[in-house]
């Protein structure tokens, strides 16, 4: 982005005045203010498993710049202004083009504005916390996407609740919600679930078990407990979204 702004966070704000590049973790709620009508500049926005197509065994988030507590903004000098720009520019145009490996190079280009980021952060700040709250925070983010994804019909999940969690990082559930909540905006059950109806609509979408096979990988112990939970949080049933699913892809 190129525009004068502010980016405000729960803990901190962060003024932009010239050319930079913002990365934005989807765990932590962000607004822009404006200081001029219009916000020019590129946007680009991709999905862990999109990133992950052809490696699904190492999650985007190990990068430091997808980590809570991390540096989401960098300023930019006139050639690195320019390098990103050519980036962003070649992705527009691949994306109008009928290369059959379009998707790939388009992700050779993002994990390049990843890499340039990664040089201007010195190293000795990607094990730093600002505080206790989001150092637990991170780790639990972290144990929530060891879990995922679901390999097998036959594995399930082995923590399920916010309890769980804290037990295995050895704190207080109460101290475990209150550092979620500071850091991110959200409880800690709101990022479980988030995560479990993710799997489930991929898995939903993308094989063939049943709905009793991936409810109970998904540590469901009956498919109705499932079948509520899925419809509570998307409005709709497990097998009526497999079904739009299946007509979205043959259309």
């Amino acid at each position: 982005m190129t525009s004068p702004c502010t980016v405000h966070y729960a803990d901190r704000s962060i003024g932009i005045t010239g050319p930079s590049l913002m990365f934005a973790n989807p765990h932590i709620p962000y607004s822009i203010e404006l200081h001029d009508p219009r916000l020019t500049g590129y946007s680009c926005l991709f999905t862990e498993a999109f990133m992950k197509e052809n490696d699904r065994s190492e999650s985007l988030q190990q990068s430091p710049l997808f980590k809570v507590g991390g540096t989401p903004v960098f300023h930019l000098n006139e050639a690195q202004a320019a390098y990103a720009q050519g980036i962003f520019e070649k992705i527009l145009a691949e994306q109008s083009t009928e290369y059959l490996y379009k998707g790939d190079l388009i992700r050779t280009y993002l994990h390049l504005l990843i890499h340039e980021a990664l040089r201007m952060q010195p190293t000795e700040s990607y094990v730093q916390h600002k505080n206790a709250s989001s150092r637990i925070t991170a780790l639990f983010l972290e144990l929530l996407e060891r879990f995922f994804p679901v390999e097998s019909p036959g594995q399930s999940l082995p923590l399920k609740t916010a309890q769980d969690f804290a037990h295995q990082l050895g704190v207080h559930v109460n101290h475990l919600n209150r550092a979620v909540k500071e850091v991110t905006g959200k409880p800690t059950t709101t990022h479980i679930a988030e995560r479990v109806i993710g799997e489930a609509k991929a898995l939903l979408h993308h094989t063939s078990w049943s709905t009793a096979e991936i409810a109970y990988s998904l540590g469901f112990e009956y498919p109705t407990y499932f079948n509520n939970f899925f419809k509570k949080h998307t409005g709709t049933t497990p097998l009526a979204y497999r079904r739009d699913a299946e007509q979205v892809a043959d259309a």
